[in-house]
């Protein structure tokens, strides 16, 4: 016995459901596919015999990155916020190198360590993908306030954009210190995006053909608000927020094209070692 900590999740299936199996045994193998310091890793399997359930062993981590923005005696500096969208984004770029699509990117699945470490967790909507060959989607993922317009729209065929605009919105999040459009429905999801991202271009709306677009149309279009809503946020940020919260998804950056720009370069130049808590948290970014 290594004496090691570990959080155990239940998963619960039905042996007459052959979808709650399927979707069971699909989070099983992405976990198992995958292996990064920035996401969270399968241990093992353990099965209990007096139910139908299933743990899941993984790391136990302290704190989830929502929970300590909610608390009011926690404030994000610069450096942690430049830290956790590092490690965010070598995370996300590892799952994509890796054929998985998250698709639930928030702040409650972004878990970390007392020393600082983010690892993504949650893969119970991810999905594997391949680029050169598509199928078909489903648009029902998401956490509401991260979920990018093409979903709220009805879009089945998408990529890596989801996660990228998920994490746009945590990035905002972290520097304004509270969700930056957090609607109650999808239709005022929708609106709020499209009064602070603008409305998609008319050419948008003819290539993309998606199915809930002469529904949700706005009859007169929205000017882009991101740089006077955030003005006061540090400048290479808020121009990595204007790329990846692109109302085209073809317009934001992949992970690996966020982490070698020169945007995300000029973000991370002051770096350094940060205090949080009274507790130093060495920065390994």
């Amino acid at each position: 016995m290594s004496g090691k900590i570990v959080a155990l999740k239940k998963v619960r299936f039905d042996n007459l459901e052959p979808e709650s199996v399927r979707f069971m045994a699909r989070e099983i193998l992405i976990l198992r596919r995958l292996d990064h310091p920035n996401v969270m890793k399968l241990y093992g399997l353990v099965t209990s015999r007096m139910s139908c359930s299933l743990y899941l062993v993984f790391d136990y981590m302290v704190h989830d990155l929502a929970g300590l923005a909610a608390s009011p005696d926690i404030k994000f500096t610069l450096p942690q916020v430049k830290c956790y969208v590092h490690q965010l984004l070598s995370g996300l770029e590892h799952c994509h190198n890796q054929g998985v699509l998250h698709r639930d990117i928030k702040g409650s699945n972004l878990l970390l360590d007392d020393d600082g470490v983010l690892k993504i967790g949650d893969f119970g909507l991810a999905s594997f993908f391949d680029p050169n060959h598509k199928q078909p989607m489903t648009s029902r993922v998401v956490t509401l306030w991260y979920r990018p317009p093409e979903l709220l729209l009805g879009a089945t065929d998408y990529g890596v954009g989801v996660d990228l605009w998920s994490a746009g919105c945590i990035l905002a999040e972290l520097l304004a210190g509270k969700p930056i459009m957090p609607g109650r429905t999808e239709v005022e999801q929708l609106h709020k995006i499209f009064k602070l991202c603008g409305s998609p271009a008319e050419e948008y709306w003819k290539k993309s053909k998606l199915p809930h677009a002469t529904i949700f149309k706005p009859q007169q279009p929205y000017k882009r608000r991101i740089a006077e809503t955030f003005k006061d946020f540090p400048q290479s940020a808020l121009r990595l927020i204007e790329t990846l919260l692109s109302i085209d998804p073809a317009d934001r950056l992949t992970a690996t094209d966020a982490l070698n720009s020169d945007l995300y370069a000029l973000m991370m130049l002051e770096l350094n070692p940060i205090h949080w808590n009274h507790i130093e948290i060495t920065v390994s970014c």
